[in-house]
């Protein structure tokens, strides 16, 4: 049983009375029975044995065996690195929080001075258990003889173990306590012997023996951390983890009993495990039909990359871009050591259809695969598919990690109260993965990119998100929709993940090669540990094309390039361009109107005479103003059959059933009958991944890439049937004003999201008559006349006009990532720093909920969301559809998801009027409703926000009155 059950025989009778007494979990967090420290240590290690066998990825399993000195030592040391986290609740600052325990403590003849214990804590009320035990752990590795070198890393681990890395500086003991929060005289002896009774029961034959050979990269530092924190987590559920409070129970065979049961109940597991480099034949397999042209040679570049690396595949929408990074991460999973997958879209909308093919694609490898697919963002409770999942799973208390540390940091020591929103959501085939912070670690992973930003972040936990992504390979979509501010977050996550050495697969239809450059720059500059790395990054000479970058093992850039026809043929694009007066400055608001009025006028005049013979058309507007506006005319055109709104101001659930409904009407499997018409008025929410085929687009103007992404809905598959007038495809950009002999003018909306840079480039590229764009052939052409560094494409009459824009843009891109650079995880001039100390005490600090960290990753404007509720003439709260609710709004079991659906978010203008609202009283005590905002609407579905009155319905969602 270990070196337990001697420590009589080789301790003084006071230190094995300590150690009976120190505790580690209350009895209250415990199950009702005290769980003393050793206990609570032992336990977290046989979770780590577990997560070692079960969990880690290949490649994080070679990574320690090295750093631990050779293949099979890396097992033991990353248990034993777990399983000390908490080695500084032997302290009085720890020991003292629980008044039963402490005077247990007392009696056992541990004593310190309250007085001084209080003065030190008021000075600094951060130095708790994890700052002391990675003050201790330094001190008493140190005098067993460890190098300072591996002492430098081995520390933050334990100090940072509550999700924020302090420097050596912030973890000694503040003065004024005067010794009496580390603890002072019998303390030491009792420290010391609590770690080698430790690491003895663990199999070590001494703390000397324990010391690592090898320094682990940054990267691997930080994922050993979250992978710290994932082992306690588990290790202080109380379900399983009941408190042991005899110390002759206490030994690792009795945690590996206790681990072993909470493994199985949580359902546990890992990803593919090991996966052998796929033949030829897998992609029929696993797709239904033969690889296109550039799906071999993405596939191909995957199997000639000698090391982890970024690869950038360029193809024209409907390519098949996702199917060929999905072959591709299977051969980087085999030959890389990788045992999952994140993919990370550009929106929640285009997460959702990717969860599923993702879910069928991992089932094709192995059936049981799919049940481990997790879907992650803020909306998820609204995808069927999702929810249908949850419906038959066992129910999971959020109270089950209330043990991490109940007397933690600022309260919440885990961050959970923050972050529970929704549904619980906890009911679910990997249930323990859909906890807060928690959802990067699950095996297969869907999600915005935001996640992956989020883990490029200053922010409280941000290790977890680390371990979830280290180990996986990681396909991002759509990645030019990354702005300015945007790309200061995927470039810095793109470091790490280089140096942490992460396959990644960028997709894009329209990347601009700079930006192509700037991303294998990143890369390459994190796996050499570099804090510069410029590389001259080869451009492919076609399109679709794939750009492969890797570091040879001697730490030279590699590259694999190469081009290939597209499996269609182009298609001749005929592009025209409507006219739109544009108001200017000083305007009044009864012109802009009437100018709006007459825009949408002419749009549906147009409509009118296209569609005469029946077919599809999408509109997408810049606005939801303009696309409400636009919708108002043609429904009353066309009727309410013809026309459907699709914007991001519907509420949550209204806009998933419109989405789903659009996807269906206009989708690629969806019989047209002959002569039938129908109109789609969106927002940018149709630009991307959104696998719907147009007869005809109408466009407002936006940057070359976007517009060519819309584009990209237009005659998107071939045996869709179209009427004869509609079978050349055709774009009708608007939403700006051609004037003669100077630069045009743009329409507000457009304006101010995208600048006058890229409007002013844009309309120069534009087709003159009887001209067309070949897509996709001139696809990379006109991304690089656009965003090159060339001369301007501007004609001479807009070019002193096109210099002030450029000027402007240059200085808000500056200013903008210059914002962004204060959150950023590591900041300039520290990447190549060789230890995680200090990493949250260098600049701005994100928060750790979702919309803090959203609000740090997006750059918008903070918008707010809230809860529409209506309330009737007798006082009393129903839901949007009528369903009673009390007079105070509580809230039935059977109505929650009904008002949980009725969430919108405001535009941004309303925030500050937003923060007035409050949640309902009835809510105060729901854990899903307490930290919502209610917007009450009256009888009429309308409400005051400030001095502006709003309304909703069904047809048009939220909008100004």
């Amino acid at each position: 049983m270990g070196s337990v059950q001697g420590l009589s025989g080789r301790n003084e009778p006071f230190v094995v009375e300590a150690l009976e007494t120190l505790w580690g979990k209350s009895r209250e967090r415990a199950g009702g029975r005290t769980n003393l420290l050793l206990a609570h240590l032992l336990d977290t290690t046989a979770v780590a044995e577990l997560l070692w066998d079960g969990f880690l990825a290949r490649a994080t399993r070679s990574a320690l065996d090295e750093v631990a000195g050779g293949p099979g030592r890396g097992r033991r040391l990353f248990a034993w690195l777990c399983g000390v986290h908490d080695c500084g609740k032997a302290t009085p600052a720890h020991q003292r929080l629980w008044p039963e325990g402490a005077e247990a403590v007392r009696r056992s003849g541990l004593t310190w001075v309250e007085s001084a214990a209080v003065a030190g804590a008021k000075q600094q009320k951060r130095w708790r258990h994890d700052w002391a035990g990675g003050l201790l752990a330094r001190e008493l590795l140190a005098e067993a003889g460890w190098d300072a070198e591996q002492l430098d890393w081995v520390w933050p681990l334990v100090a940072g173990h509550h999700g924020a890395f302090p420097s050596l500086r912030d973890v000694q003991e503040p003065r004024s306590a005067k010794g009496q929060l580390r603890g002072r005289g019998a303390w030491r002896r009792v420290q010391q012997a609590l770690l080698d009774v430790f690491t003895q029961e663990v199999g070590f034959g001494s703390l000397g023996e324990v010391e690592p050979m090898a320094v682990p990269s940054r990267a691997l530092q930080l994922q050993l951390s979250g992978l710290v924190v994932m082992a306690d987590w588990i290790a202080s559920d109380e379900r399983f983890f009941v408190g042991l409070d005899d110390l002759g129970l206490v030994s690792l065979d009795a945690s590996r009993e206790r681990a072993a049961s909470a493994w199985k109940a949580l359902g546990l597991h890992g990803g593919w495990g090991a996966l052998g480099v796929p033949g030829p034949e897998a992609f029929r397999d696993r797709f239904g039909y033969a690889p296109r042209p550039s799906q071999v040679m993405v596939v191909e570049a995957a199997r000639r990359m000698g090391g982890p690396g970024l690869m950038v595949v360029e193809a024209p929408m409907g390519e098949g871009k996702t199917e060929a990074a999905q072959a591709a991460a299977e051969v980087l999973a085999a030959k890389f050591g990788a045992d999952g997958v994140f993919v990370g879209m550009p929106t929640q909308a285009t997460s959702d259809p990717m969860f599923t093919r993702t879910r069928r694609w991992v089932e094709a490898i192995e059936g049981e695969l799919a049940s481990r697919v997790v879907l992650l963002h803020g909306k998820r409770a609204f995808n069927r598919e999702w929810k249908a999942l949850l419906e038959d799973a066992d129910a999971y208390a959020d109270e089950a990690f209330c043990g991490v540390d109940e007397f933690g940091l600022d309260n919440d020591p885990y961050g959970v109260e923050s972050e529970v929103r929704g549904v619980p959501e906890r009911q679910a085939p990997a249930e323990w993965f859909l906890g807060p912070k928690r959802g990067l670690l699950a095996p297969f992973v869907v999600g915005t990119v935001d996640q992956l930003l989020y883990a490029a972040t200053r922010t409280r936990h941000v290790m977890l998100r680390m371990a979830g992504l280290a180990g996986k390979v990681v396909i991002l979509d759509e990645v030019h929709a990354c702005d300015v501010y945007m790309s200061q977050f995927l470039r810095e996550a793109l470091r790490w993940l280089g140096q942490a050495g992460v396959p990644v697969l960028v997709l894009s239809a329209t990347l601009a090669p700079a930006q192509r450059t700037a991303l294998g720059e990143a890369y390459l500059a994190g796996a050499a540990s570099r804090e510069e790395f410029r590389v001259e990054v080869p451009a492919p000479l076609g399109y679709p094309s794939v750009t492969a970058a890797w570091l040879s093992a001697s730490g030279e850039p590699q590259f694999h390039v190469d081009a290939t026809d597209s499996w269609r043929e182009d298609l001749g694009v005929v592009v025209q361009v409507v006219p739109e007066a544009v108001p200017g400055a000083g305007t009044s608001r009864e012109q802009r109107e009437r100018l709006q009025a007459e825009a949408d006028v002419r749009v549906g005049d147009l409509l009118a005479s296209e569609l005469v013979d029946g077919g599809t058309a999408l509109v997408i507007r810049n606005s939801v103003a303009r696309a409400q506006s636009l919708y108002e005319e043609l429904r009353g055109r066309f009727g309410d059959d013809e026309v459907r709104l699709l914007h991001a101001r519907f509420t949550v659930a209204r806009r998933a059933d419109l989405t789903e409904e659009c996807l269906r009407l206009l989708g690629p499997r969806t019989p047209r009958p002959r002569g039938g018409r129908l109109i789609l008025v969106a927002t940018q929410l149709a630009e991307q991944s959104f696998d719907v085929d147009a007869d005809l687009l109408i466009t407002d103007l936006a940057p070359v890439d976007l517009l060519l992404q819309r584009v990209g809905r237009l005659h998107r598959h071939e045996d869709t049937w179209r009427p004869a007038r509609l079978r050349v495809p055709r774009v009708f950009v608007t939403g700006f004003e051609p004037r003669e002999g100077r630069e045009p003018a743009f329409a507000f909306a457009g304006e101010a999201i995208y600048g006058r840079h890229l409007l002013l480039r844009t309309a120069a590229v534009l087709p003159g008559a009887g001209e067309v764009w070949s897509v996709p052939a001139d696809v990379p052409g006109l991304v690089g006349k656009v965003y090159g560094a060339d001369a301007s494409p501007l004609p001479e009459a807009w070019q002193e006009a096109g210099e002030e824009a450029c000027r402007e843009q240059e200085n808000r891109d500056r200013i903008r990532a210059e914002e962004a650079r204060k959150f950023l995880l590591t900041p300039h001039g520290e990447h190549e720093k060789r230890t995680l100390a200090g990493l949250h005490y260098g600049g701005s600090t994100a928060g750790s909920d979702e919309a803090s960290l959203q609000t740090a990753v997006r750059d918008g404007d903070e918008s707010v969301e809230v809860v529409l509720v209506v309330r009737d003439e007798d006082h009393a709260f129903r839901t949007l559809a009528g369903r009673a609710l009390s007079v105070n709004g509580d809230v039935a079991p059977d109505v929650l998801d009904e008002v949980l659906g009725s969430v919108v978010r405001l535009p941004s203008k309303f925030t500050q009027a937003a923060q007035e609202l409050r949640p309902l009283p009835g809510w105060h005590g729901h854990p899903w409703l307490r930290r919502s905002r209610a917007l009450v609407l009256d009888r009429s579905r309308r409400a005051r926000l400030g001095d502006v009155t709003v309304s909703y319905d069904d047809d048009f969602g939220l909008r100004q009155t």
